[in-house]
């Protein structure tokens, strides 16, 4: 990538990969050269040039994402290097640039913005060792804590009490990190570094705990609140929730699985899912909802009419959705504006194929994503897939696994989907004719991988062919059999897999007390 470097950029290289030379003279550096350093310095690792950098930085505001993002000096994007060495130099960089300046320095430092970092699953980073959203929460909040610290033990010049930086971050707190968060927002009026969530993600956390982070957070900068997996809200915490406190920038909401129940319904549970509505109504913004693993069955309506704005993404996967509820999806005001869907778990064809495909034409012209795993998909259905699919000419992901297609199917459907100019990636089910006779759909766990992985490999490569032969090398086609990469899931996955084993524990103990009762 050398050819797209400017020669400012390759002079910059030079300037700081001396660290110890770069370093002793930054004071003599115009301030107009701080965000060239800055760049270089990253794609080199040079985290002491890159604390020193943003200990002194010089202009108003210090953005993640434009500063790493594509440059004039050098196209190059590394905003998804969430490179350890490079991170924890711009935090403690920031730390000091509170702590170590003289009185007579302007400090013009008002906003930093770590939302633009992306985290991905392949690093390129020497050092190897990426630092995601979850570390990046803990680190700032022990920052801010220590700056307290600091400012409490020395006798500090008055000026430093006045500077105020909005550090506008994403956050994400479980357990582990939860004291540390909860200690940094009590105190945040007395420290210089505010921190201003833009994303907040919640994962096995206590619900009083979840209650007590909301309470403290600034939630007017607020665009997306993302609760799963081990955070159990169920529907009247929901409505306490939306009723107690107000998302004015709100664009995203996801809600962890079994959060409604409809099987279950009493009329004061129908009362309390039209107030869900009506206040979800008044979230003005919201354009994204994934409620999967939910029992919708008969109250979607209930759910989206009420939204002011058409969603422009909707999870309802594994919701026990009807013909009513496919019904009014296919004819509300939210169906022109899809871009990215997901009903997977829902027998399509069994139940209700046409509305599907009625639905499916109003946003094919601007569809992106588009997930049907475990659908019941089988070969007779392919040509009426095909056709569904063809006018969706901005499709990017298209994914379906777990589908009972065989071999002969799959080959038909690829040939296909090389027609989509835009398609990058395509996840589709391991051939029926791989598994053994008699193997039934949805195939559970256990049986998962207990299929013929030789005559596996030997089809994908057949549809890998038919991809070449097409011309697009630009196509990924791909069988994660447990799930897509999940960088958030990767990060925490200690903590919430040693949270699954204590629940599993207590849930074999009470069955085995229960088991001692009766006998």
């Amino acid at each position: 990538s050398a050819a797209m470097k400017s020669l400012q950029f390759i002079s910059a290289e030079a300037f700081v990969s001396n660290a110890e030379f770069a370093r002793k003279n930054l004071s003599g550096i115009a301030r107009d050269l701080f965000p060239l350093l800055f760049k270089a310095s990253y794609l080199l690792e040079q985290g002491e040039v890159i604390h020193d950098l943003v200990e002194n930085w010089p202009l108003v505001d210090f953005n993640m994402g434009k500063l790493l993002g594509t440059t004039v000096d050098y196209q190059e994007d590394l905003s998804h290097r969430t490179c350890s060495v490079c991170l924890e130099s711009c935090l403690t960089g920031l730390r000091d640039y509170v702590l170590n300046h003289p009185s007579s320095c302007v400090k013009r430092l008002k906003l930093v913005d770590l939302t633009g970092m992306k985290d991905v699953e392949v690093q390129f980073c020497r050092c190897k060792k990426t630092m995601g959203r979850w570390a990046r929460t803990q680190l700032l909040s022990k920052l801010c804590l220590e700056l307290l610290f600091y400012l409490q033990q020395r006798q500090c010049d008055p000026g430093i009490f006045e500077i105020s930086i909005d550090v506008l971050i994403e956050l994400f707190v479980t357990d582990r990190n939860y004291e540390l968060l909860m200690q940094a927002l009590l105190k945040k009026s007395y420290c210089p570094l505010k921190i201003c969530c833009v994303a907040l993600r919640f994962d096995n956390l206590a619900l009083q705990k979840f209650f007590s982070i909301i309470k403290l957070t600034d939630l007017s900068l607020l665009r997306k609140l993302e609760i799963v997996h081990n955070v159990r809200l169920e529907m009247e915490h929901l409505e306490i929730l939306l009723n107690s406190i107000h998302f004015p920038l709100l664009m995203s909401l996801t809600l962890p699985a079994r959060t409604f129940n409809v099987q279950r319904f009493t009329a004061t549970d129908e009362q309390m899912l039209t107030n869900i509505g009506e206040k979800m109504g008044e979230i003005m913004q919201l354009t994204e909802l994934s409620m999967s693993f939910s029992i919708l069955t008969g109250r979607i309506q209930k759910l989206l009419s009420p939204l002011k704005t058409p969603l422009k993404m909707l999870d309802v996967s594994n919701c026990s959705l009807n013909h009513a509820d496919m019904v009014y999806l296919a004819n509300s005001f939210h169906a022109n504006h899809l871009e990215v869907l997901d009903l997977s778990g829902h027998n399509i064809p069994d139940l209700y194929p046409s509305t599907f495909f009625k639905f499916l034409s109003h946003f094919s012209s601007v569809l992106r994503i588009l997930t049907l795993e475990d659908c019941n998909i089988q070969d007779t259905h392919v040509n009426m897939l095909i056709l569904g699919l063809s006018p969706c000419q901005k499709l990017q992901e298209f994914k379906f696994l777990g589908n009972p297609l065989s071999s002969q199917a799959l080959k038909h459907l690829f040939t296909f989907l090389c027609e989509l100019p835009m398609l990058k990636n395509v996840e589709f089910p391991v051939p029926r004719d791989c598994y053994p006779v008699g193997v039934t759909y949805p195939i559970d766990d256990v049986s998962l991988c207990r299929f013929d992985h030789q005559k596996y490999e030997s089809i994908a490569e057949e549809l890998n062919l038919i991809l070449l032969q097409a011309n697009r090398e630009d196509m990924k086609a791909s069988t994660p059999l447990f799930g897509s990469y999940d960088a958030a899931v990767q990060e925490t996955k200690n903590e919430l897999g040693a949270c699954l084993i204590k629940s599993f524990k207590e849930t074999l103990e009470k069955f085995t007390a229960s088991l001692n009762k009766t006998s």
